[in-house]
């Protein structure tokens, strides 16, 4: 199964900015490929070293775990990092630039199921 995540929270709320990592290490350990991508708030995370650093309430920090997976794809939208003043920042390079084309591309395929935090 291909799992495509819209995430949209940030550091602000690092709980709720885990989940989506959380979920995808869960699919990413069943087998399954995931594709997520970062809208909103949730680009903070996208800068380098930013995304180690969410601490959330309870669940363990699953960042590192999710991306170093082959199956797994990281997608930052670059209209929402340029709109918070990233577009110069540093990402980590495992994440890719991408726009709501990349994602629709993602979702259309058979085996897609759309998961949003």
């Amino acid at each position: 199964m291909h799992f495509v995540i819209s995430a949209t929270y940030g550091p602000t709320d690092p709980t709720r900015a885990m989940l989506p990592y959380i979920f995808a290490t869960s699919a990413l350990q069943d087998g399954d490929k995931v594709t997520m991508m970062l809208f909103a708030d949730a680009v903070y995370s996208a800068v380098e070293g930013a995304g180690i650093k969410l601490i959330p309430v309870g669940p363990p920090n699953r960042y590192e775990e999710a991306l170093k997976h082959p199956n797994m794809l990281l997608l930052a939208c670059k209209p929402c990092l340029e709109a918070r003043g990233l577009g110069e920042a540093k990402l980590d390079s495992r994440i890719k630039l991408a726009g709501m084309n990349e994602f629709h591309a993602a979702a259309k395929s058979p085996d897609a199921r759309i998961i949003n935090f």
